[in-house]
């Protein structure tokens, strides 16, 4: 059953990485690459600042440092541990694949950019929903569009993708309620 539901994974990685093509490329390419969420991130401290103050803030940014370490490492681990082959590293399927990433990592269970973006999202869409309603949307589908830039660059299967997002959703929603507690305890107004 495992064995069935890794190959109906390779099937829709390549179907889903082949719908790409040259015109798109470096769109994917500026999505996947980690550094082009900074601007958001700056936002989002900012929109935090300035509904929950400096203090609030300050210890947020301790919390958030903590929550992209967690999933970080816990991604690591699990890719030390499954040891599953990127797609752009697998026998058998890497001949098929557009690979475009400017580098492919060894292992790919379970995608550390989706878990991190998932993360985020949900942390800083449950924190800021009482002022901003629609936001955690907005954050949900930029998380969803960095998950999927990395099966277009050739590096993740859907299902170290799916993983990864649950992972990070689940991440981002024990650090929100961890900071809610820290808030209170330490922060209270």
């Amino acid at each position: 059953m495992l064995e069935q539901l890794l190959e109906y994974d390779k099937e829709l990685f390549l179907y889903l990485n082949n719908w790409g093509s040259e015109r798109w490329d470096n769109f994917w390419l500026v999505i996947t690459y980690k550094f082009s969420s900074i601007p958001l991130y700056l936002i989002l401290l900012y929109l935090i600042y300035r509904k929950l103050g400096w203090k609030a803030l300050l210890l947020m940014v301790l919390v958030i440092a903590a929550m992209i370490t967690f999933t970080d490492q816990i991604t690591n681990v699990f890719k030390d541990t499954f040891q599953r082959p990127r797609p752009c590293r697998a026998e058998g399927i890497v001949d098929l694949t557009r690979f475009i990433a400017p580098r492919c990592g060894k292992y790919g269970f379970f995608s550390g950019h989706a878990s991190n973006s998932m993360s985020t999202a949900i942390f800083a869409g449950m924190l800021l929903r009482p002022y901003y309603k629609n936001l955690i949307y907005i954050l949900l589908l930029w998380s969803f569009a960095v998950a999927y830039s990395r099966i277009y660059v050739g590096v993740h299967y859907p299902i170290d993708i799916l993983c990864g997002l649950m992972f990070g959703g689940l991440a981002g929603f024990g650090f929100y309620k961890l900071n809610k507690y820290l808030l209170k305890r330490f922060i209270s107004e």
